[in-house]
């Protein structure tokens, strides 16, 4: 029987394993090519993570927040380009995306004058990033949205749709 741990700074892969009640033993078993010594060294951090390892930990774990945490936090492009998504209950993130999309159909004839000549100029450039926010937050608002469709898929809510 494994020990309970009682570390103060746990890292997300350790706490997604304690939530589920998983001993680093049992989630060795669970995971293949796993070891109990190998989970160790990934939640202390003695051994750099790897995709692959994010993947598979994401999907035993039933944890599909585990992929954008590491995109976010632990991978030097997913630290410049990623979204940080989370966790929402669907009908939020529809709100979040319908005030969005109205807001920037409000937008559109404006950055349509922006862009027709190919660039933004300095007199433009603050509707322009006003246009942009409202991308960025569409864009959220689709990950978001993925992020919950792989979450309902993991508890068994959702079917994963077939590939062709």
């Amino acid at each position: 029987m494994g020990r309970r741990s009682t570390k103060e700074n746990k890292s997300v892969w350790q706490l997604t394993r304690e939530e589920l009640g998983l001993t680093r033993e049992k989630a060795g078993e669970l995971i293949p090519g796993f070891s109990p010594e190998r989970i160790e060294k990934i939640e202390n951090g003695r051994t750099q993570i790897q995709p692959e390892d994010v993947m598979l930990l994401a999907e035993y774990y039933k944890a599909p927040s585990l992929r954008n945490y590491y995109c976010v936090n632990e991978c030097p492009i997913g630290q410049v380009h990623a979204l940080r998504t989370e966790s929402k209950e669907l009908a939020q993130i529809a709100v979040e995306t319908l005030n969005s999309l109205n807001k920037l159909s409000k937008s559109r004839d404006r950055l349509l004058e922006i862009v027709e000549d190919g660039e933004v100029r300095a007199d433009e450039y603050a509707d322009f990033s006003e246009i942009k926010a409202t991308l960025d937050k569409i864009a959220l608002s689709v990950s978001n949205l993925q992020l919950w469709v792989d979450e309902q898929i993991a508890k068994g809510a959702l079917e994963k749709p077939q590939k062709d």
